[in-house]
């Protein structure tokens, strides 16, 4: 009787610890969705009127030419930004997992640009990398090489904006992975060891199947990030606006200039709507696939 109380009393401390997250997510994300849901079935002028429209805007985006164009630049951006988020990070996890004072300057450098605000790091690369007047150009130049219009050219933007972000990201992604490996007993690395097992076996077989809980943590929380996270949104606006010939618009790009620069706010709610649907589905099969990062067979 006294163990079922205090069984009881647990799961209560449990739901209070987690309500006031549970509250803050209904009001400022599950509400706020709602809301995006409903009004994408209307025409909003911005001023205030509202006309029910049904599904006249989901039938706007299928004929948008401009919106496939964003679809497929988001699904390009994620497909190059997630692996190499991935590489990235790992990399340099297992590069400084040890933690000596050498490590530690290491860990301090890469996570550095977390620290400064990505609007400015976005500019700070804008500056770098703008055509014939960035020091990138002016120091080809001077050395003789043709200049390359990274941010002016459409086939080389989009990578830019990619390997720019893997540059401010990567070091947050080092930490989560420092967390996985950290959590991995010694004991495995000196059994495998020997049993005369190198490092590449070591990796392969010990550190590569414990990470799968970081690991679908990490693909989760990035596939999220490089289609509708405020990152990608700033760094892109900042950098190119979604240009050069719409070659870096990225649909929360689209989303955001048809809501506040041409007030289609009933237009960018359903394409919103979508994003969202897209990137629970993703949630969902990503889940299926790997049991929610335990890899299992059934």
């Amino acid at each position: 009787m006294t163990s079922a109380r205090s069984a009881r009393r647990d799961v209560l401390a449990g739901y209070l610890f987690v309500l006031p997250d549970a509250v803050g997510l209904a009001l400022f994300v599950g509400l706020p969705m709602l809301l995006a849901l409903a009004i994408g079935f209307y025409e909003v002028d911005g001023f205030g009127g509202y006309r029910f429209v049904g599904l006249a805007n989901y039938g706007r985006m299928w004929r948008d030419p401009l919106f496939w164009t964003s679809l497929r630049v988001t699904l390009i951006y994620a497909a190059l930004l997630v692996p190499a988020l991935y590489v990235s990070g790992l990399g340099l996890a297992l590069l400084v997992q040890r933690g000596g004072r050498f490590e530690t300057m290491i860990r301090s450098m890469f996570f550095a640009p977390q620290m400064v605000s990505l609007v400015v790091v976005a500019m700070v690369w804008q500056i770098l990398l703008v055509e014939k007047v960035g020091i990138l150009s002016r120091l080809s130049a001077s050395l003789g090489l043709p200049g390359l219009s990274l941010l002016g050219d459409p086939n080389l933007a989009l990578f830019t904006l990619v390997a720019v972000s893997v540059w401010f990201m990567m070091g947050f992604y080092m930490l989560i992975f420092l967390g996985g490996l950290q959590d991995i007993p010694t004991e495995y690395y000196e059994a495998a060891e020997l049993d005369g097992a190198g490092a590449l076996g070591r990796f392969r077989y010990i550190t590569l199947p414990l990470l799968r809980p970081t690991s679908f943590f990490v693909v989760l929380v990035s596939v999220v990030m490089a289609a509708a996270g405020g990152q990608v949104f700033d760094l892109i606006y900042v950098m190119t606006k979604g240009g050069p010939a719409n070659a870096t618009s990225a649909l929360i790009v689209y989303i955001y200039r048809q809501a506040f620069q041409f007030g289609a706010f009933g237009y960018a709610s359903a394409m919103a709507s979508l994003l969202v649907a897209l990137l629970m589905a993703v949630t969902l099969i990503l889940f299926r696939l790997t049991r929610g990062g335990r890899f299992h067979h059934a």
